[in-house]
C-alpha cells in the first residue's frame, strides 16, 4: 500500500528532456510560461494517489504534477509534467498532463493558435509513447478531443468534446478518484452553456463529496467544491471544505485565494482581505515567462477581490493603495484576467464611492501593453463606468457614446462565439442607458431597463474572474428609486440586493437613507449602525460622517 504522506517539494531547474527531434523542435519554437526555480522553497500540495503504468521512479513527481493541476498552478504544473518526462520518456500521461495545462476551463483565458498546436503536438507525443491503461487511454482521448484541429474549431465546441470524453471516462471507471475529480470539473466548465447550471454545480459537488469522505486533502476535490458552491443560494455549503484550503496548500497563491470567493458572497470583508493578502504575496514570488519576466495573473486576481473588500469598508485608501500597486506592475503577464481587473478595479474604486466624475474620465485600454482588442468584457467594464458616471452628472451624449461601444464589444464577443462575455457586457449596455434614458426624463424607460438588467444578471452565474458586479443591478434599481423619491420601493431593492450580496457598503447606505426619509427612525438608526459597524475606524466618507451624526442625534 502507498504510504499516505503531505507532498513536500523543493522546485529546482531541470535540463532538457530527451525526446523526438521534431518534437524538440515544435516545442522550442512556441515554448511555454516557465516559472524561475525556487531553492529551497517548500510546497505543500494535499494528497493524490495517480495511478499510472509509467515507471515507479515517477509516481511521486507524477503526483505533484498533478496536483499542481487540480490547484491550476498551470505554469507550475506544465514544468512539472515536463520532468516526468525527462525521467521517463515513455510516460504517456505525463504529455497529457502538459497539454492539460494550456487550457483552463474556468477561467477567461482561452488558449492561443501556438497554445492550440503545442497542446496537438503533446497529444500526439502521449499517443505514440502509447499505454494499455485504458483509464489512461480514456483521459488523453479526452485531450485528443479539446485538441483535435480538425473539429469544430470554437472554444466551447472543443469544450463540450473535452466533457462528453470524461463522461464516457466516468462511465468505465466510477470509483477512481481522478476520473471523478475531472468529471466533476467538467461539469463546472460546462454548467455555464446549459440551461440549468445549478444542477451542474450540485452534481459535481455530490461527485466531489465522495472523494472528500475518502482523502479530505485531495487538492481536486476541496479546489473544485469550492467552485460548486460559488453560485447563488449554495455559499453556505461546504465551509469546513472552504477553509481547509489554504492548510492543505499554505503557499500556493490560487488555494490562498480560492475560500474568498465564498467569503465575498457571505460579506466577511476581514476574511477576504486576510486570505488575498496572503495569495497577492505568494504570487508575487511565482514569476513566469521564459525567462521569469513576468508577475503571475493570480496577483490581479488576488488584488481585485482585496480591493473589493476594502471598498465595502470604506477603506478607500488602502484600496487606493492596491490599486497603484497592480497599475505600477508593468511586467504583468498580458493576458485576459490581468486585462479584467486591472480595469474593473479602477472602476470600482469611482463606482463606489460615487466619484461620477472620475467615472467620467476613466483611460479606456489602459495600460497600452496589453492586446485590447482580445478583451472585449474587460474594455467595456471601463466603458460602462464612464457612461454611467457621465448620465449621472447629466451628460446624455457621453454617456450615449459609452453606451454606442459597449454594443460594438457586445456584438464583437458575440461573433467570436462568447455568449457569455457578451451576457455580461449585455447587462453593463442595459445600466448604462438607463441612467441615460433616467437624465433625459425618462423615468419610466429609465426603470424598464435596470429591471431588465436585474432579471439578466441575477438568472446569469457569476463569472470566476470576478468578485461580483462592480454594483449589483438590483443595488443600482434602489439607487434609481431613490432618486425619483419612491423609497418604499428603494429600501424594497436594496433589501433584496443585501440579502443576494450581503454586506455591501452602499447597499446598507441606501438602506439607511430611504428608512429615513420614510421616517422609519428605527430603520435608519438599525442600518446606520450596521454602516459603522462594517466600516474601518477612521473611514471619512460622507456617509461614515452621516451616520455618525445622526446616531449622536438619535440616541
Amino acid at each position: 500500500m502507498t504510504q499516505k504522506l503531505m507532498y513536500v517539494w523543493r522546485m529546482v531547474s531541470l535540463p532538457k528532456r530527451h525526446c523526438t527531434q521534431a518534437f524538440i523542435l515544435a516545442l522550442s519554437v512556441a515554448s511555454p510560461n516557465q516559472p524561475l526555480a525556487q531553492q529551497g522553497v517548500k510546497e505543500s500540495l494535499g494528497w493524490v494517489d495517480f495511478h499510472t503504468s509509467c515507471a515507479a521512479i515517477v509516481k511521486s513527481d507524477l503526483n505533484r504534477a498533478v496536483a499542481l493541476l487540480h490547484h491550476m498552478t498551470y505554469p507550475v504544473a506544465y514544468t512539472a509534467f515536463e520532468g516526468v518526462t525527462r525521467s521517463d520518456p515513455d510516460c504517456a500521461i505525463a504529455y497529457w498532463g502538459m497539454a492539460l495545462t494550456l487550457f483552463q476551463p474556468l477561467w477567461p483565458t482561452r488558449p492561443g493558435a501556438r497554445e492550440l498546436e503545442r497542446g496537438w503536438l503533446l497529444v500526439q507525443e502521449a499517443m505514440t509513447r502509447g499505454t494499455r491503461d485504458p483509464r489512461e487511454q480514456g483521459f488523453i482521448k479526452a485531450a485528443h478531443a479539446f485538441f483535435n484541429p480538425s473539429g469544430d474549431p470554437g472554444y466551447w465546441d472543443r469544450i463540450g468534446r473535452w466533457a462528453d470524453i470524461h463522461a464516457e471516462l466516468y462511465a468505465a471507471f466510477p470509483e477512481d478518484r481522478e476520473v471523478r475529480a475531472f468529471y466533476a470539473l467538467s461539469h463546472l466548465a460546462t454548467a455555464s452553456r446549459n440551461e440549468s447550471p445549478e444542477t451542474h454545480h450540485v452534481r459535481a459537488a455530490e461527485i466531489l463529496a465522495g472523494i472528500l469522505r475518502e482523502e479530505p486533502t485531495h487538492p481536486g476535490a476541496v479546489h473544485y467544491t469550492i467552485h460548486a458552491n460559488d453560485f447563488d443560494g449554495r455559499e453556505k455549503e461546504s465551509l469546513s471544505v472552504v477553509r481547509s484550503y489554504g492548510a492543505i496548500a499554505p503557499r500556493n497563491p490560487h488555494a490562498l485565494h480560492m475560500p474568498t470567493h465564498i467569503f465575498v458572497r457571505l460579506g466577511e470583508w476581514q476574511e477576504v482581505i486576510d486570505w488575498n493578502e496572503r495569495a497577492a504575496t505568494a504570487a508575487l514570488a511565482q514569476r513566469i515567462g521564459p525567462s521569469g519576466e513576468f508577475v503571475w495573473d493570480e496577483y490581479p486576481h488576488a488584488i481585485e477581490y482585496l480591493a473589493y473588500a476594502h471598498l465595502q469598508r470604506a477603506d478607500d485608501d488602502a484600496t487606493r493603495t492596491v490599486i497603484e500597486a497592480i497599475h505600477a506592475t508593468r511586467e504583468l503577464d498580458p493576458t485576459f484576467k490581468s486585462a479584467f481587473h486591472l480595469a474593473s478595479t479602477t472602476a470600482r474604486y469611482v463606482m463606489e464611492r460615487r466619484d461620477w466624475l472620475g467615472a467620467s474620465n476613466l483611460p479606456v485600454r489602459a495600460p497600452d501593453y496589453l492586446p485590447w482588442d482580445h478583451y472585449r468584457w474587460p474594455e467595456a467594464v471601463v466603458w460602462h463606468a464612464r457612461g454611467i458616471g457621465a448620465a449621472r452628472l447629466g451628460r446624455v451624449e457621453q454617456a450615449g457614446a459609452s453606451a454606442d461601444r459597449i454594443t460594438v464589444l457586445e456584438n464583437l464577443a458575440s461573433t467570436a462565439g462568447e455568449a457569455i462575455f457578451s451576457v455580461q457586457i449585455h447587462i453593463l449596455r442595459l445600466e448604462v442607458g438607463a441612467w441615460q434614458a433616467l437624465a433625459n426624463g425618462n423615468s419610466v424607460g429609465a426603470v424598464e431597463l435596470m429591471r431588465e438588467a436585474v432579471r439578466l444578471e441575477e438568472q446569469t452565474p457569476k463569472h470566476p474572474v470576478t468578485p461580483g458586479a462592480t454594483i449589483p443591478a438590483r443595488e443600482m434599481l434602489g439607487d434609481m428609486y431613490a432618486e425619483l423619491g419612491q423609497h418604499g420601493l428603494a429600501v424594497r431593492q436594496y433589501t433584496r440586493s443585501d440579502q443576494r450580496t450581503p454586506g455591501r457598503w452602499n447597499a446598507i447606505l441606501g438602506l439607511a437613507r430611504s428608512s429615513l426619509a420614510l421616517g422609519d427612525s428605527a430603520g435608519a438608526t438599525r442600518h446606520y449602525r450596521r454602516l459603522l459597524e462594517v466600516s474601518v475606524s477612521g473611514a471619512v466618507r460622507d456617509g461614515v460622517i452621516e451616520a455618525k451624526q445622526y446616531l449622536v442625534a438619535n440616541e
